[in-house]
């Protein structure tokens, strides 16, 4: 199922001893455009550290009360790697991060989340046996492939803020067409499956869905989201109605729209058949 991003903000984050605080921002790599880390409010029991949950950390979440409990305690969390989420999270970030908790490097393979892993939820909760963990992080012995993921190891993130990008104006092939509104995000991968777009300076309240694989390209500095198609295909691209749960033939008849190859069917190609 799809979540809006907007609506997960606010969420209680829950560890096993207690509540941690809630959520105000993610950070998405925008490579793959998957959410990496839960920016969370710890509030005063941590004199309101911000500090970053992993998807790998979640356990089963309880929709009808916004909370997303994690599999580690108050206590884990307090002593956790200290990361400023005012600064770029850099690779040694990351992997003091990932060490701290015991899990994989969601870099380290050509899956979603890593060496063969296309959810976090395929991976156990902390504890892995060390073989395991190194099995699921890629460690291999020499050769071509053990230098290839010592440089993917090596290179800086692309992480991003999902709040930061609310407002970005989309350019199309022909002009301007919009502004992003919100993203919406598969509650299984935590892959980002959709821009929402904004297209009321164009058509009063008309809004849209953009997959991410279409965009062309991102102008950071410019705060901009180009994608090669015309403003009349975006225009007549199916409208979207935030207030009602996207359904399957709907991302069909987007898919049908511009022709493009949906998401699920390419994902079958890499998800593990057993675990």
């Amino acid at each position: 199922m799809l979540r809006s991003m907007s609506d997960l903000k606010g969420y209680t984050i829950g560890a096993t001893d207690g509540e941690i605080g809630h959520v105000t921002d993610f950070f998405f790599d925008d490579q793959r455009w998957t959410i990496r880390y839960l920016v969370v409010e710890t509030g005063s029991w941590l004199m309101s550290r911000k500090v970053l949950i992993s998807p790998f950390s979640l356990a089963p979440a309880d929709w009808e009360h916004k909370r997303l409990p994690v599999h580690i305690s108050r206590e884990a969390v307090k002593n956790s790697p200290d990361i400023d989420t005012n600064k770029p999270v850099s690779r040694q970030h990351e992997t003091q991060y990932a060490d701290y908790y015991g899990y994989p490097y969601y870099w380290g393979g050509d899956a979603l989340w890593g060496n063969g892993l296309y959810t976090p939820a395929l991976t156990p909760p902390p504890g892995l046996s060390p073989v395991a963990l190194a099995n699921v992080r890629g460690d291999v012995t020499g050769g071509p492939a053990r230098a290839a993921y010592t440089q993917q190891s090596n290179d800086n993130p692309h992480l991003r803020s999902c709040e930061a990008v609310i407002g970005y104006h989309l350019e199309a092939s022909d002009g301007d067409i919009g502004h992003v509104q919100g993203m919406l995000v598969e509650e299984d991968t935590w892959a980002i499956r959709y821009l929402v777009l904004d297209t009321s300076n164009w058509w009063l309240g008309h809004q849209v869905l953009m997959a991410p694989d279409w965009v062309s390209d991102i102008r950071w500095n410019d705060a901009k989201v180009s994608v090669n198609l015309t403003r009349q295909a975006i225009q007549q691209s199916p409208k979207f109605d935030p207030s009602t749960q996207l359904t399957r033939q709907q991302e069909l008849d987007l898919y049908h729209h511009y022709a493009r190859p949906n998401y699920w069917e390419q994902a079958r190609h890499h998800a593990p058949e057993t675990l």
